[in-house]
């Protein structure tokens, strides 16, 4: 049996990665300057190492098995992970002060049969794995799994991180309709727990025809509103029917600041006290804020109040930044924490990075 560095040299050029995004329709990629040189961020004059949590990319050979375009992918050509475009790509890493960026793909396979998703995530696993070993001072993954299939998620979830050295895994906010606290998907819980895994949650597009057309319309609604809300939705489930307390050791790290839950999570915690009616005797067993605090989230917030916010909600040592590469939500994502006031050194370094590589298992240098 080959070790997992043959392993990955085997597979690596085998399916062509691409950068794509979350829901923008003109494609647009992040900008920074082509060649730049590599910014060093430095914090109490001593130079940190960044990590940039949530940038997606998406597998060619594996789209071509799904017979449908990637995930949110834009109208425009996304970058192929090769020659010039691999260039372009680290070119705004370093632009941007980015040391390591953490790919991760959008789920559009929640309605595949078995046989067919479980091809598609192996294949999925196997390059972007392959490509992260051949630049692992630059890029790290999460491995993707068939939600749908909460025994075949949790197997793939083991064999990406045991085997091919992927760092956690990513997964939408629902699956074809069903929550993430719905109890069939305890199976994939269990091992993510039993594991460590850092299990990213990034929010689906509306599949409720109600809610869907409610965000149509001027304004990109459907992801501007939609996707916060899809955040919010998921983890207050995972709070109030007792998947938290069920799998206390779970590493949950939520797109996009939390969605809305953060800013306003205070409201649940008097929901089951005004209403004890509408809610399980015991379920949750604590206070809903005492799970929002003890979840992870990017720092996409776009405001240094908001950042401010979200740190003095949850605190600083459970943010870690994020971009949403390759759209252009942040053009300065290391000088939004710099910038933002009242944040101490140590606070702006664990946001910038710390807080990943320790979670993660990053290297340190």
């Amino acid at each position: 049996m080959p070790n997992r560095r043959e392993f990955l040299k085997d597979v690596a050029g085998a399916a062509g990665i691409v950068f794509v995004g979350c829901g923008l329709a003109d494609g647009a990629q992040a900008r920074g300057a082509r060649g730049a040189a590599r910014r060093a961020i430095v914090v109490k004059g001593r130079r940190i190492r960044t990590v940039d949590v949530h940038a997606h990319c998406a597998v060619a050979k594996a789209t071509e098995l799904l017979r449908r375009p990637a995930a949110n992918q834009g109208a425009d050509e996304p970058l192929l992970l090769d020659g010039q475009s691999l260039a372009q790509r680290l070119s705004v890493m370093d632009a941007q002060g980015i040391d390591i960026a953490v790919l991760s793909i959008n789920p559009n396979w929640y309605d595949i049969d078995r046989d067919r998703v479980a091809q598609i995530i192996s294949v999925q696993n196997e390059a972007i794995a392959a490509f992260c070993a051949a630049h692992p001072d630059r890029f790290a993954a999460f491995a993707s799994v068939a939600l749908q299939f909460p025994d075949l998620a949790a197997d793939q979830l083991e064999q990406g991180m045991k085997k091919l050295g992927l760092r956690g895994v990513a997964i939408g906010g629902s699956v074809a309709g069903k929550e993430l606290a719905d109890p069939v998907f305890h199976p994939f819980w269990a091992k993510a727990e039993a594991l460590g895994a850092v299990v990213f949650i990034h929010p689906q597009p509306a599949t409720t025809p109600d809610l869907a057309n409610r965000l149509k319309g001027n304004g990109l609604l459907g992801n501007i509103i939609g996707n916060p809300l899809e955040t919010t939705i998921a983890l207050s489930h995972l709070i109030f029917e007792g998947t938290l307390d069920r799998f206390p050791g779970l590493k949950i790290c939520a797109a996009h600041g939390g969605g809305y839950l953060p800013s306003y999570m205070n409201r649940s915690d008097h929901g089951c006290v005004t209403f004890p009616t509408q809610c399980q005797s015991g379920v949750p067993k604590e206070h809903p804020t005492a799970y929002v605090k003890r979840m992870y989230y990017d720092s996409l917030v776009f405001t240094p109040e908001a950042l401010r916010h979200l740190v003095a909600e949850v605190g600083a040592d459970h943010i870690v930044m994020g971009t949403d590469y390759p759209y252009p939500w942040v053009d300065a994502p290391a000088d939004h924490v710099l910038n933002t006031r009242g944040l101490s050194d140590a606070e702006r370094e664990a946001i910038l990075g710390g807080t990943a590589i320790g979670l993660l298992g990053l290297p340190k240098s």
